[in-house]
């Protein structure tokens, strides 16, 4: 006999698919990156990192500086130098954080604009059918014109309005999110700008003395110090000269600058010929770039005449030491000094220097080592003279603004005299070369530069203005009028007169709410009680055409 198994086939069910938890982790880490709480933090941690960038020296704008911290820690700069601390801007942590912060408003407002394009295609919602729950309530006596004339009065205070039958709905507040987009985008907008300024752009300084000997033309090399932005190559910098043919400075009896103005000679290339005045607020606009007076000071003219009676004038600039006087320091190298000229054949110790301090106001005794003013009233220039060689054609670098005192500790130069001089007055040292100070030359410091970037940001910075001030003072809410019928049992008109049930409720935190919804009210009732005064108007007329009629 044959069994027939008729229970129903059980089927196994189908295994779970295990979730990829590399896409999990990846959707979970974006969604943290992309949320406001995300960008906040990073934006404070931009501030922070950027702290560094104002304490310390940093290369790109003073590297003479950071040379120095150098010198002055020298257990804690290699430290800092490995994490870059002395160049915080083009930094791999500062530029992830800046990058970072880049993506996650781009990830936070990419979802907010398209809910906010929507919401202001979107008609306003129904009526709440329990409209006594909302924050503010209240009922009166319909209008004649019904739901028509309550949209109206609301269309008037420019709300936005939708009638469904005996309901009105209304919504206003829209600037508020649109206010706090507009300063996100306005936002992004600043880091695209720093972006472009800091790729693109490029910056240089440079001391540049009065005369028609000392020309500056737009080179990288003739810069004291240059940056160039990461896409900007030297042949790419414009290509102008300029020339210092004038600066007037004016002071207050006490010593402080009251106006400074530089005039200059443009010309080259990419630039017509012109003269330009600028002066500190007031910079000098080229075609691609921005001149900007940072200082100005003295380079005194100094004439050497060597033992073999050839000259020659040095007119380097002496960097003032910080003091209103403007007292200042400089060197004067004479490096092709006592050439014999029957040979041709120069000896390398017998170069001369000269260290000294220039006075522009010295006071009338001794010591001369500090000026009382800084214009030129009594102008005294205290010399040191050194012999020997200086160590220039040893290829090592060093700075023109100071005697290399290496060689001065090995005996290879040696001092052999100091002087007072007068504008005018004349040295003469032990081997029979004379000294003669012949006057000044004034130098301005100059910072030129270029910022492609400059304009979006300032734009972007208004627009950023306008933005914070509509989510600060924006407000988003929203009222409801349902025109119902009256009810005598309540004390509602007996005359088949109907009732408008009203309600509103702020979507933001908005304290006014309160007040701005009774003046609705008021001026829903204030409808109502002027189509009665036309009504009354209207009936006045009738009986005073009747009364004509009957005479």
């Amino acid at each position: 006999m044959t069994v027939v198994d008729d229970r129903p086939e059980t089927v196994a069910p189908a295994p779970r698919r295990r979730p990829n938890r590399l896409l999990a982790l990846l959707r979970n880490s974006w969604r943290q990156l992309t949320s406001m709480r995300t960008a906040l933090i990073l934006l404070f941690l931009l501030a922070v990192a950027a702290i560094p960038g104002s304490v310390l020296p940093q290369r790109g704008i003073s590297p003479e500086k950071v040379n120095q911290y150098f010198v002055d820690h020298p257990d804690w700069a290699p430290r800092l130098d490995r994490i870059g601390a002395f160049e915080v801007f083009g930094s791999v942590w500062f530029s992830a954080i800046y990058l970072l912060l880049f993506t996650s408003l781009i990830g936070c407002i990419t979802p907010r604009l398209r809910d906010h394009f929507r919401a202001l295609r979107a008609r306003p919602p129904a009526a709440p059918k329990r409209m006594a729950r909302l924050p503010q309530h209240t009922v009166l006596p319909a209008p004649p014109g019904g739901t028509a004339a309550i949209a109206e009065v609301l269309r008037k205070r420019r709300w936005r309005v939708e009638v469904r039958g005996d309901e009105v709905s209304a919504e206003k507040g829209y600037l508020k999110e649109t206010g706090n987009l507009l300063f996100h985008l306005s936002l992004i907008a600043v880091l695209i700008g720093v972006g472009l300024g800091s790729w693109y752009g490029w910056s240089g300084n440079r001391l540049l003395v009065a005369g028609k000997d000392n020309t500056f033309c737009n080179t990288r090399q003739q810069y004291a110090e240059a940056k160039l932005g990461p896409r900007v190559d030297s042949a790419d910098l414009p290509r102008f000269c300029l020339r210092l043919d004038d600066f007037q400075a004016r002071f207050l009896p006490s010593g402080q600058p009251e106006s400074f103005n530089a005039t200059v000679t443009v010309d080259g290339p990419d630039e017509p010929t012109r003269r330009a005045d600028f002066s500190v607020n007031s910079p000098l606009r080229l075609t691609d770039a921005s001149v900007y007076l940072l200082g100005h000071g003295y380079a005194p003219v100094i004439r050497y005449t060597d033992r073999f009676g050839n000259s020659q004038l040095s007119d380097d600039p002496f960097l003032t030491t910080g003091d209103m006087g403007l007292t200042s320091e400089g060197l004067a190298a004479f490096a092709d000094a006592n050439v014999d000229p029957a040979t041709g054949q120069r000896a390398p110790d017998q170069q001369m220097a000269f260290t000294g301090i220039y006075l522009p106001t010295a006071p009338e005794q001794a010591p001369f080592v500090r000026s009382q003013y800084p214009a030129e009233r009594n102008p005294v220039l205290n010399l040191v003279a050194y012999r020997g060689n200086l160590g220039r054609d040893a290829g090592i670098p060093g700075s023109i603004y100071q005697l290399d005192q290496r060689q001065v500790r090995t005996g290879k130069v040696k001092e052999v005299g100091t002087k007072l001089l007068r504008k005018g007055e004349t040295w003469t040292l032990d081997d029979g070369s004379t000294v003669e100070f012949l006057g000044t030359e004034r130098y301005v410091t100059l910072s030129i530069r270029h910022d492609p970037g400059a304009t979006p940001l300032l734009f972007s910075c208004a627009v950023l203005l306008v933005g914070l001030m509509g989510s600060l003072f924006g407000r988003r809410r929203r009222v409801f009028f349902r025109v119902v019928p009256g009810d005598p049992a309540n004390g509602s008109p007996t005359d088949g007169s109907s009732l408008v049930e009203a309600g509103g409720l702020p979507r933001t935190d908005y304290p006014g709410f309160a007040d701005e919804f009774a003046q609705l009210v008021t001026a829903v009732s204030g409808a109502d009680r002027a189509a009665e005064r036309a009504g009354t108007d209207a009936d006045s007329s009738d009986r005073a055409g009747v009364r004509e009629g009957t005479e």
